[in-house]
């Protein structure tokens, strides 16, 4: 019975499970297959913009290296198995997830790609109630990015000693409390470059950045790019924009 099931029909299953994420990857990490909750997650809004398609597509920088990092690691025979962590919304906003990940064999049992499955964890009181000792120091960061903000008051927020709160940083995102801190100021810095039209030197002061030639380095590390550049990019785009707004305007 079970070599005449259709396979198409097997994996659109997945789409009936409320609140879960489902992917399929290939071995280049490649997206052949996600569920509909996962295409509007995204932010896009067919499939076929997904497909062939690696995370850098449709994630931040950072977010998919960690993304494919984690399929490059699980195709080497790692299993990933309700690991809760933190990734992005679609508003930019953090939530916290459990994600499982497993390697995909053939019939002759290769590894031929990835796939995984994440839900949100926002509405179990249960499961989020294991990770509150960092969710309230990471809420603090979300609100407080713009200030100083030191491990040693991280840690008393959580009532943990400096090292206990590391290990759970490490545990559950896999970064220090510092390297938080700094992808939280930078994520910011990112949207005020893109949404506003606020000097760069006033963004980076006012996501905790004292230093420009720091928070340059710094986001270059994180993006891929310098600041100055991304703020040109969308500049040229904004300006191309109302070029085509202002030539459909003239047909009209």
């Amino acid at each position: 019975m079970l070599e005449k099931l259709d396979m198409t029909q097997l994996i659109s299953m997945f789409d009936l499970l409320p609140g879960t994420l489902f992917w399929i990857k290939d071995q280049d990490c490649r997206f052949i297959h996600a569920n509909q909750l996962f295409v509007e997650h995204s932010g896009l809004r067919c499939i076929s913009n997904i497909l062939g398609q690696t995370d850098y597509a449709i994630s931040p920088p950072q977010l998919a290296r960690q993304y494919m990092s984690d399929d490059q690691k699980v195709m080497a025979g790692e299993i990933v198995t309700n690991r809760v962590e933190l990734n992005m919304e679609p508003s930019g906003e953090f939530s916290w997830y459990s994600t499982s990940k497993r390697p995909l064999f053939d019939s002759h049992h290769n590894i031929i790609g990835s796939y995984g499955f994440t839900h949100s964890l926002e509405q179990s009181a249960q499961t989020l109630s294991n990770v509150e000792a960092i969710k309230a120091p990471v809420e603090f960061v979300r609100k407080n990015f713009h200030q100083e903000i030191s491990v040693t008051e991280l840690a008393e927020i959580s009532f943990l000693s400096v090292s206990a709160l590391e290990r759970r940083f490490k545990k559950y995102l896999g970064k220090t409390p510092k390297q938080f801190i700094n992808e939280i100021r930078l994520e910011n810095a990112r949207r005020k470059l893109i949404e506003t039209r606020l000097p760069i030197l006033e963004i980076a002061n006012q996501c905790g950045f004292a230093e420009h030639s720091y928070f340059s380095r710094q986001f270059k590390s994180m993006f891929g790019v310098l600041p100055s550049d991304l703020r040109e990019e969308v500049t040229r785009k904004v300006s191309t924009s109302d070029l085509d707004a202002i030539e459909q305007d003239q047909h009209l």
